[in-house]
């Protein structure tokens, strides 16, 4: 369920007060004309829910500015080699490309996500970061994606954008590599309009991460900003506090967004018993977001006829297949001419096969017990 559908009075207020407060807008500095810091509260309130083993959280303008801040964190240069998998977010490989590492994508597993046995093939001596991405709101393989991580002492940058609230064990996607990424824009499960967060594992990393966002400023205490000096050389990466105003209230909401998510998730769970259709796998350590529902079809003309059932019933589905094209590495020739490799291909055939339903609040327990029993009666 995305935060979009519950933004009500509380936001509204939250933005005003910014008016009322002094009209400032910018996370950093004018002390003595403001009330409220926005964005490091945010910040501050993210670790606390999410990130509580992690070293330092982050608050930047969007989970694609989030993963190029980490990459560019842990020097990653032209030459170098980053491992992503093939179902994705177009956002995810931008940023790799953008720092002039090479792009190497790995299989995909029964979750949909990262192929543990095919990221170890691919491993190299150029090797210089993972990015497993937690699509659709459920876990990667993290243990099996880690126990890799720590033989070939490679860091992992864990995309969590898609599945805030998601947990490996007792533990939330985002806290379980070297850095863990989210996503704040409009369709995700919190939403600022666009945002992002990095957690740091590193105090040094987070220390980089928080310079990089910020034009390389250092923000040395008791320094007034235009004395401030340089540590890296940076860009500008900043979150304003309208988002983390804004957020502040979107993440209060957030255990009735998982609660009500996950009612409806687990109605279709129940109430879907069709013998040709099969679900996406989670493994039994992991607990997804709820945020999508992933059928898998294999005979095209069924899956045809359940497609039309979710678009005739206005629930349409979500990015599976609807914006294929912007989530699977087969399409994106556009990046690498050569990118249709052995691994993109297998996972072109299994996604093919997948039907992705979206969770949403607008529509009641009823209707996805209802939607459920329209599926069931798909026929070839």
């Amino acid at each position: 369920m995305p935060g979009f559908e519950i933004i009500g009075k509380e936001e509204k207020s939250a933005v005003n007060r910014l008016f009322e407060e002094g009209k400032i807008f910018f996370a950093h500095g004018f002390d003595n004309k403001r009330k409220h810091f926005h964005v490091r509260e945010f910040e501050t309130e993210l670790k606390s829910v999410f990130a509580q083993r992690m070293s330092d959280s982050l608050c930047v303008s969007s989970g694609t500015a989030a993963i190029k801040i980490a990459l560019k964190a842990l020097n990653i240069r032209p030459g170098d080699e980053v491992i992503t998998q093939s179902f994705n977010f177009i956002a995810t490989v931008e940023a790799i490309v953008d720092t002039g590492a090479k792009l190497i994508l790995t299989g995909i597993d029964d979750t949909l996500n990262m192929d543990p046995r095919s990221l170890s093939n691919l491993i190299s001596k150029k090797t210089k970061a993972i990015v497993p991405v937690h699509m659709l709101g459920v876990p990667a393989n993290m243990p099996s994606i880690k126990q890799i991580s720590r033989e070939y002492s490679i860091p992992i940058i864990e995309d969590a954008c898609e599945a805030i609230g998601a947990k490996v064990g007792d533990t939330f996607v985002g806290g379980l590599g070297d850095f863990g990424i989210y996503s704040f824009d409009f369709g995700k499960m919190i939403t600022t309009g666009e945002g992002g967060a990095i957690f740091s594992k590193s105090k040094k990393l987070g220390k980089i991460a928080r310079m990089y966002h910020d034009h390389g400023h250092k923000n040395l205490e008791g320094i007034p900003r235009g004395k401030d000096t340089a540590g890296v050389i940076g860009f500008n990466y900043r979150m304003t506090e309208f988002s983390g105003a804004f957020g502040k209230e979107q993440l209060k909401k957030f255990p009735r967004i998982l609660e009500e998510s996950k009612k409806r998730f687990i109605a279709l769970k129940k109430n879907i018993n069709h013998e040709e259709i099969k679900f996406r796998h989670i493994r039994i350590e992991d607990q997804p977001n709820y945020d999508t529902f992933v059928a898998v079809i294999e005979n095209s003309s069924l899956r045809k006829k359940v497609i039309d059932t979710l678009n005739r019933t206005s629930f349409g589905t979500k990015n599976l297949p609807d914006a294929f094209n912007w989530h699977c590495a087969y399409f994106w020739k556009h990046v690498d001419k050569n990118i249709r490799t052995k691994e993109v291909k297998e996972a072109y055939k299994k996604l093919i096969k997948c039907v992705a339903i979206p969770i949403l609040i607008s529509r009641s327990i009823s209707e996805y017990k209802n939607l459920a029993k329209e599926i069931n009666a798909c026929k070839r």
